[in-house]
């Protein structure tokens, strides 16, 4: 499966609510693919959330299968949030092992790479799967890859810092700057606040549990764009509620798409599937990939 297909997405733009500081102005549900639900991608609302370019999000019971099959990313950085289960991985800068529940996984492909993933048994395997594009600095970057243990991923009060700065703690994940991801758990009734960065005007949220109310709307179960502007993001849970959010300054450059990969130019492209191609005949001469 072409992973960068534009997904089928139930968009609805929303009137602004008089007063507000930040409302939603687009909708999406998303498009299930197998167990994974496709929320966005670079085809469609990834163009207007960049550097944010791609968003999985996976529920479902598994019976220790494969997930993900080892394939190539160029140009991009991902990042898996894994809330239940267990992941096998395995990456071509020689990374592997067993992730667990609350764990992060961070991988830069850069010039490029190849990674694999699959759930480590049975039972509930539910989490995330973000891309980043990277800046032209960084696209042709070498390989990079992080896998942290639930207590190295901060915390402060109910939201878990997975990339960038909150509440004066810094991620662990070596991502490129000015830019924010949290993971946010909250009790029926209550409210919070996100004051993001100056400049960060980007900024969208996913609900997959229970209900947001923002800006005069209520959210759930799906992807909401907010407007453009680097104010605070108010919002009041209804019911146990459980999201993950970003925000960041708005990436300078057109995306340029491959199958797996994302750049600032053709030429940047070019040079990034040249490498993926090149590791991909060293691992099929070994029998790893077809």
């Amino acid at each position: 499966m072409d992973i960068l297909t534009s997904s089928l997405h139930a968009k609805r733009p929303v009137t602004a609510p008089q007063g507000a500081q930040r409302y939603v102005v687009q909708r999406a549900a998303g498009h299930r693919h197998g167990p994974v639900t496709r929320i966005f991608s670079p085809g469609d609302i990834g163009h207007q959330v960049k550097p944010f370019v791609f968003l999985d999000h996976f529920d479902f019971q598994a019976t220790g299968g494969s997930m993900f099959p080892m394939h190539p990313h160029s140009g991009i950085a991902t990042t898996t949030v894994l809330l239940s289960g267990a992941l096998r991985y395995e990456d071509t800068t020689g990374a592997s092992g067993v992730l667990e529940a609350g764990s992060v996984e961070w991988m830069r492909a850069g010039l490029g790479v190849w990674h694999d993933g699959a759930p480590n048994g049975a039972g509930r395997f539910r989490g995330y799967q973000l891309w980043v594009a990277l800046p032209e600095a960084l696209e042709h970057a070498p390989a990079q890859s992080q896998y942290l243990p639930p207590d190295a991923v901060p915390q402060s009060g109910p939201a878990r810092l997975i990339l960038g700065n909150y509440a004066g703690v810094q991620s662990q994940v070596l991502a490129p700057e000015n830019l924010l991801f949290l993971h946010v758990s909250l009790s029926d009734g209550e409210s919070w606040r996100l004051t993001p960065e100056a400049g960060h005007e980007v900024g969208w949220l996913h609900v997959s549990e229970g209900a947001l109310h923002l800006g005069g709307e209520r959210i759930a179960n799906e992807l909401a764009v907010l407007n453009e502007s680097d104010a605070a993001i108010d919002v009041v849970a209804q019911g146990p509620t459980e999201f993950v959010i970003g925000t960041a300054v708005r990436h300078p450059h057109p995306l340029v798409l491959g199958n797996y990969s994302v750049h600032t130019s053709r030429a940047a492209l070019r040079v990034g599937e040249q490498e993926i191609a090149r590791i991909g005949e060293q691992l099929r001469a070994r029998g790893r990939v077809r």
